[in-house]
């Protein structure tokens, strides 16, 4: 019997993770939205995909947070999208809105399922969720790490003109502009870029690593990515799913690690059959710790905003 993997949201992030997700086989997959038909019609478009991309998974799509019942594995997609000029920030209010009706859902009809938030402020919406649903904090994640080194990845490999699977980054901290790219973990086939790319231009990199998803944003003018967080979303789940014990950096609740309490923030762990089963604290100089206790400091304050 296949596992279950429910998706809220049904837009291109979800759909693009329901995607991937049947082409793991690892589950079958349930999108949830409140559009009447665009979860079944998009539902019903990757079911028929399936004998062409070799997945049996089932794909079906619902109005109704009650399909969620029972789900091994809830991904948290829905919300407002950004748009030109916008920061992650900026759609805090609406966002804890949805994902607060969703977070009562899924302690209602899933209340033994893992749960990974996308959703944007991600480490804000993180907590909000694990907040609401009074689930353990290993049981809750984020995906902002994964994405942002995943980013950091390709802009490497690009540079170099060598392949993308070679490469490995490391980005911790807040799902935002104050994230921190660390190039003294980051690697090429397990040489140091630091001896394959100049001081300067590893500097520009970790810049356009930062502001990434913005890049990306001013360039459709009408949303935000899709692909790849997607992507990076269901490398999570895969690795939770079949207790791959993959290590990640991911937004993960944070206890006296690094010096932070009470707050998801980006940082390397291990995710498994048990969720977030250990955070990995990693050696870090003193600017490294600091830029990380620095953007967790911004992320408290927002959380503020909305009665944490």
């Amino acid at each position: 019997m296949n596992k279950k993997v429910s998706v809220i949201g049904a837009g291109n992030v979800g759909a693009s993770v329901a995607q991937y997700m049947a082409e793991t086989n690892l589950a079958d997959v349930v999108m949830i939205d409140i559009v009447e038909g665009l979860p079944q019609g998009k539902a019903l478009d990757l079911t028929q995909a399936g004998p062409i991309r070799n997945y049996n998974c089932m794909v079906t799509g619902s109005n109704d947070y009650k399909d969620i019942k029972d789900s091994d594995l809830v991904i948290m997609t829905a919300g407002l999208a950004r748009k030109p000029g916008m920061s992650r920030e900026d759609l805090l209010a609406k966002n804890a809105e949805i994902v607060g009706t969703a977070a009562k859902n899924i302690k209602k009809y899933a209340s033994k399922a893992y749960v990974i938030v996308v959703s944007n402020p991600l480490d804000i919406m993180t907590y909000h969720m694990w907040k609401v649903t009074g689930f353990p904090k290993d049981r809750v994640c984020g995906q902002a790490g994964i994405l942002d080194s995943t980013r950091f990845r390709a802009f490497v490999a690009m540079e170099l003109g060598v392949a993308m699977r070679d490469v490995q980054a490391m980005v911790l901290g807040g799902h935002g502009d104050t994230m921190v790219p660390m190039p003294s973990y980051t690697t090429v086939a397990g040489i140091p870029i630091k001896e394959l790319i100049d001081a300067e231009r590893i500097k520009e990199i970790s810049e356009r690593t930062r502001f990434g998803g913005g890049e990306i944003v001013k360039l459709l003018k009408t949303g935000s990515a899709y692909y790849a967080p997607a992507a990076a979303t269901v490398e999570m789940a895969r690795s939770i799913l079949a207790d791959e014990k993959r290590v990640v950096p991911c937004s993960c609740y944070l206890d006296g690690q690094y010096g932070i309490k009470d707050i998801y923030i980006g940082v390397p762990a291990v995710l498994g059959a048990k969720g977030v089963e250990k955070v990995i604290e990693l050696k870090l100089t003193k600017k490294e710790l600091a830029d990380l206790q620095a953007s967790a400091k911004k992320y408290k304050g927002v959380l503020a905003e909305i009665g944490y």
